[in-house]
């Protein structure tokens, strides 16, 4: 279980293709205190610490993963977005976040808008799955508070702090990012999908 709210900006150092897997090396300042078999969210996506090396670690994608997320698309020196598991006791200071990346939406428009920037992103909503205004909303593993929310298609308003911070710096119109959707309200999407059958 996450937040949503990033420690820090890691560097992909080395990818391994292996029969449908992908071996992903990543550089974090927080090598150190990580565990084999612990989990880190990688742009949103939950993966398993499998080997250690100095300040560098190494993650294993499966084919299922690299279909529904932004991994595959990611290169040697990429920036990704990471966070470890969340500690029981600790401030919620995101929202509850699974690290199960529903889909992928496209980067559609982006706006300086004097203090911060406004990112607007589509989706395909023949997945059924909704956003609401002032709903949350995780982007590559940031918690976010949805705004203009259409039926394929909502924007987030990022301050100054999360666009230095994050991988959010190197979106460009087409950037491909992972988005996963509210715990809750996916389960109330689907008792109401249940209820109308």
């Amino acid at each position: 279980m996450f937040t949503g709210i990033i420690e820090e900006l890691g560097v992909v150092k080395q990818l391994d293709q292996e029969l449908d897997n992908l071996h992903i090396t990543v550089q974090s300042n927080f090598t150190q205190e990580l565990q084999i078999d612990q989990s880190v969210a990688h742009n949103g996506v939950c993966l398993t610490v499998v080997a250690i090396d100095n300040n560098s670690y190494k993650v294993t994608a499966i084919k299922e993963t690299l279909e529904k997320t932004n991994l595959h698309t990611i290169k040697v020196n990429d920036l990704v977005n990471l966070e470890r598991a969340m500690q029981l006791g600790e401030r919620l200071d995101g929202h509850i976040v699974q690290g199960h990346v529903d889909q992928t939406a496209i980067c559609t428009h982006i706006e300086n808008t004097s203090g911060s920037w406004l990112f607007t992103f589509t989706y395909n909503s023949a997945l059924n799955n909704i956003t609401i205004e002032k709903g949350s909303i995780t982007i590559n593993g940031v918690s976010l508070t949805v705004v203009n929310s259409k039926k394929d298609a909502f924007s987030v308003a990022i301050i100054p702090f999360t666009y230095e911070h994050t991988n959010f710096n190197h979106f460009q119109i087409g950037t491909e990012v992972n988005l996963e959707f509210d715990v809750i309200g996916k389960y109330v999407a689907r008792l109401v999908s249940l209820n109308t059958l």
